[in-house]
């Protein structure tokens, strides 16, 4: 008979005893199943774009050395948790088992191809091989087994899309559920890094819900990244500029803006250092809203007193109620954005 576990997956942790999974050092990665958890059998892992940048350049972009940093670090946590990014990723696999408190309680049934809607910094998780790794997209393919606790979301994978495709949406889908959520008609809408994956369809997002009377602005440093939005037309305007220069970006989207500066400034880099560039680029009043897990909430906070903003700042909670559904509408409803998607994530 199995045992039952705690819903929020207390039951798994090793250490220290009686932290929840998340803030845990170390997770029971025995796939052993309680009866109110599910097991999955894991293709494709995810990684955090802030996690594999680190990882990246701790191997100093070697491949073998990235897939040994993941191995080890999956053996030492039980769990994909980047201690130096405090961030994880997600998976996309097969359900394997339901256990039996579950059964006919979930819309879930053995052999059905699912993606985790919770991070990888707070799942059981076992590789027994990693099979190819894609080193500009994030991507790992692996064989192994993951852990969903009773508290645990998941989305059925689309019919309508390749599997990979839907795990690179997925993956960011917070990011433009919450700026459908947080942009209202004639906002300034700013984007910091706004070539990547989640940049590029929160820009989707901006620009239906600002309207023809908002503005939608793309801050990018790359030159190529650059070109991509202008490409695409996501953006009402495209600055070239590095985010980690505060004062430059505060002046660039002054000039933007007729000094009216941004209602909502959204954050998606995935390197440290840009804190200081979204709340000078807000106006009084206005919202930050830090998607990326680079961003070091202690600098936010003090920064903006630092430089008396009084602004509102949220911390980029990656769920929001239907962001699957939000996020994976984005590529239905741009053929542009979905044909990039599927030329650079699919593999």
């Amino acid at each position: 008979m199995q045992k039952r576990g705690c819903p929020y997956g207390t039951h798994r942790v090793i250490d220290p005893p009686g932290a929840l999974p998340q803030p845990a050092w170390r997770l029971d990665n025995n796939m052993q199943l309680y009866s109110n958890e599910i097991l999955v059998d894991v293709h494709n892992l995810n990684i955090d774009s802030a996690s594999f940048t680190e990882i990246k350049q701790r191997a100093g972009h070697d491949p073998e050395r990235v897939r040994q940093i993941i191995i080890d670090l999956v053996n030492e946590r039980g769990k994909h948790h980047n201690p130096n990014t405090g961030s994880g990723g997600m998976f996309t696999g097969r359900v394997a088992t339901i256990g039996d408190d579950l059964v006919g309680r979930i819309d879930l049934e053995v052999g059905d191809e699912i993606a985790s809607l919770v991070s990888l910094s707070l799942t059981p998780l076992r590789i027994d091989e990693i099979l190819a790794i894609h080193m500009d997209v994030d991507q790992v393919q692996v064989k192994g087994q993951a852990i969903l606790f009773e508290s645990g979301i998941y989305a059925k994978l689309p019919a309508d899309m390749p599997n990979t495709l839907a795990l690179a949406v997925l993956d960011v889908a917070g990011a433009p559920a919450q700026t459908a959520k947080l942009v209202k008609p004639g906002d300034t809408v700013v984007i910091i890094g706004a070539s990547g994956k989640s940049g590029l369809l929160c820009l989707h997002e901006a620009k239906k819900r600002a309207g023809v009377t908002g503005q939608v602005i793309a801050v990018e440093r790359s030159p190529q990244g650059c070109q991509r939005l202008r490409d695409l037309g996501l953006a009402d305007l495209v600055i070239s500029l590095d985010a980690t220069q505060a004062v430059h970006t505060m002046n660039a989207i002054a000039t933007a803006t007729d000094g009216r500066m941004a209602d909502l400034v959204i954050n998606c880099v995935n390197v440290p250092g840009t804190e200081m560039a979204s709340i000078l680029a807000t106006k009084d009043g206005g919202t930050v809203y830090f998607f990326s897990m680079a961003t070091s909430f202690t600098a936010a906070a003090l920064g903006a007193e630092g430089v008396g903003k009084d602004i509102n700042m949220l911390i980029g909670n990656g769920y929001t109620r239907g962001h699957a559904a939000i996020a994976l509408e984005v590529l239905r409803e741009n053929p542009a954005l979905r044909q990039y998607f599927l030329d650079h994530y699919v593999k």
